[in-house]
């Protein structure tokens, strides 16, 4: 097999990959974390980490957003949506279990917002959390954002403000739809599109 990882073109292509590797393995690790659990993401960032070193002279700069789409392609191609859903709710359950015993312990009011953003996530579309994740989390701008998720950041920027309206309607335990009155949402709309 040609494409064998180990063999570097030139020394030069070793050290960038280095460089690249040490400042963006925890980034990549937690966004595959957010996605796909903790069992699942040292795979995940182990495929990504390959494909870069195959396609290093592919690799734009900044890095980050790219390793970031790569992560996002491989668990596409590895994790059918079912799997990921169950692997988030299995960590959710896990940070909800922990959030109460430290509710217990007299932290209430601090623990039971983060527990209300954690089911307000929880409750949302794939796609709203994905976007939540990637601004908010991981930090990127919508413009990087745009890039990872493949749409224009023009795009991305109205997908963000419905998926944080999404968001507090649901830690407010609102719905969305019954929140917003019928003539209303059209006019969210237009402002947003201009």
């Amino acid at each position: 097999m040609t494409d064998e990882v180990g063999e570097p073109g030139e020394s030069g292509d070793a050290g960038r990959f280095t460089a690249v590797y040490d400042a963006c393995r925890q980034r990549v690790w937690a966004y595959a974390v957010s996605r796909v659990g903790r069992q699942a993401a040292d795979e995940v960032v182990s495929e990504t980490f390959t494909v870069a070193w195959r396609r290093l002279g592919e690799m734009p700069e900044p890095a980050l957003p790219w390793l970031i789409g790569v992560a996002r392609n491989v668990m596409r191609d590895r994790y059918r949506e079912e799997a990921r859903r169950a692997a988030f709710t299995a960590e959710l359950r896990g940070w909800e279990s922990g959030l109460e015993r430290s509710a217990e312990r007299d932290f209430a009011e601090g623990v039971a917002e983060r527990l209300a953003v954690l089911r307000a996530m929880a409750a949302l579309t794939e796609g709203d959390r994905e976007i939540l994740i990637l601004v908010a989390w991981q930090g990127l701008s919508p413009r990087e954002a745009a890039r990872v998720v493949g749409c224009t950041a023009a795009t991305l920027r109205v997908r963000l403000h419905r998926a944080r309206k999404r968001l507090m309607q649901a830690v407010e335990g609102t719905p969305y739809e019954a929140a917003v009155p019928a003539p209303s949402r059209a006019g969210i709309v237009s402002r947003e599109m201009s």
